[in-house]
C-alpha cells in the first residue's frame, strides 16, 4: 500500500474510461484517500458514482478558467483535508473546428482556448493549492506525443501540450523549493471521451498498435500505475520529466513496412497477427 495516507485530488475524471479515471483506481488501490471536481451538472452525475466507487464523497464544482471557483475549491480542501498530498491534472479543451483542416488556419480565439484550459490550467491550479499541499507532495498532467512530433489532426492540441510540457520544466524548480515534484505522463492514444474529438483516430490506434515495440495499444490501467508511481514517495528522486506510457512508440524513428509480390513496400498493418 504505497500510497497509504496519502490524500490527493483528482481534477478531470470525465467516466470510468477515462486516463484520469485509470490514475485514480491506482492510488485507491494503493491506499490513497482521494477528491474529484466535475466541470458542470451533466458531469457530475458522472463522477459522483465514481467517486463513490473509490471511497470519496468528496466532489467539488470546478471550471479551470473561473478564479471564483479555483478560490471554492481551495477553501474546501483545506475544511475536508486540511492539506493534501498529491494533485493529478486531466485537463485539456479545443475547440472541434481548431482540430480539423490545417493548423495554418488556426483562430486566435480558438489557440487562447486551447492555451488557457490545456496549460494555464496546471499552473493556477498550483498556485492556488499550493498553500494547501504538504512538502514533499507530487503533481502529474497529462501529455502526449503530439507535444513533440507532427500527428494528424492534433493541430492546436499539440502546440498547447508543448506548452504543457515545457510549464512542468519550470513549475518543477519553483515547486521543489519545498520538496513538491511535478512530472508529466505521455500516453499513447487510448479510446477515451477526450480522444473522440480527434479525426482518424482509429487509424491512429492501428497505427500505433503495430509500430509500437510492444505490438500494441496501452490500456488506462497500465498509464494508472505509472502515474501513481511518480505520485508516490517511490519516484521521490523523480521531477520536471515526461514519461512515455505508449508501448515504446515515442521511439520508432519510421514505420514498419514489407514489400508485396511486385517489391513495392507499403505499411505492414498485419504484422502483429
Amino acid at each position: 500500500m504505497i500510497m497509504k495516507g496519502k490524500k490527493g485530488l483528482i481534477v478531470g475524471v470525465a467516466n470510468n474510461k477515462s486516463i484520469a479515471y485509470g490514475i485514480a483506481k491506482a492510488c485507491r488501490e494503493q491506499g490513497a484517500e482521494l477528491a474529484f471536481t466535475y466541470l458542470n451538472d451533466q458531469l457530475k452525475k458522472r463522477v459522483e458514482p465514481i467517486a463513490k466507487e473509490l471511497g470519496s464523497d468528496k466532489i467539488y464544482p470546478l471550471d479551470v478558467n473561473k478564479d471564483e471557483e479555483l478560490a471554492a475549491l481551495k477553501e474546501s480542501i483545506e475544511k475536508d483535508f486540511g492539506k493534501i498530498d498529491f494533485l493529478v491534472h486531466s485537463v485539456a479543451f479545443a475547440p472541434r473546428r481548431a482540430l480539423d483542416g490545417e493548423f495554418i488556419d488556426t483562430q486566435k480565439e480558438d489557440f487562447e482556448i486551447a492555451m488557457n484550459t490545456s496549460v494555464f490550467s496546471l499552473i493556477s491550479l498550483c498556485q492556488t493549492l499550493l498553500p494547501v499541499m504538504n512538502d514533499g507532495g507530487s503533481v502529474v498532467t497529462l501529455s502526449y506525443i503530439g507535444s513533440v512530433k507532427y500527428i494528424p489532426h492534433y493541430n492546436v492540441m499539440g502546440v498547447a501540450k508543448a506548452a504543457l510540457e515545457a510549464s512542468v520544466r519550470y513549475l518543477a524548480v519553483d515547486l521543489g523549493k519545498r520538496g513538491i515534484r511535478i512530472n508529466a505522463v505521455s500516453a499513447g492514444p487510448i479510446k477515451t471521451l477526450a480522444a473522440s474529438g480527434i479525426g482518424d483516430f482509429r487509424t491512429i490506434l492501428k497505427w500505433n498498435e503495430i509500430n509500437a515495440p510492444l505490438r500494441k495499444n496501452v490500456t488506462i490501467e497500465e498509464v494508472g500505475n505509472s502515474a501513481m508511481y511518480l505520485l508516490s514517495d517511490l519516484a521521490s528522486g523523480v521531477t520536471g520529466e515526461v514519461h512515455y506510457v505508449d508501448a515504446g512508440y515515442n521511439i520508432m524513428g519510421m514505420a514498419l513496412v514489407e514489400e508485396d509480390e511486385e517489391g513495392k513496400a507499403h505499411i505492414s498493418w498485419d504484422l502483429h497477427k
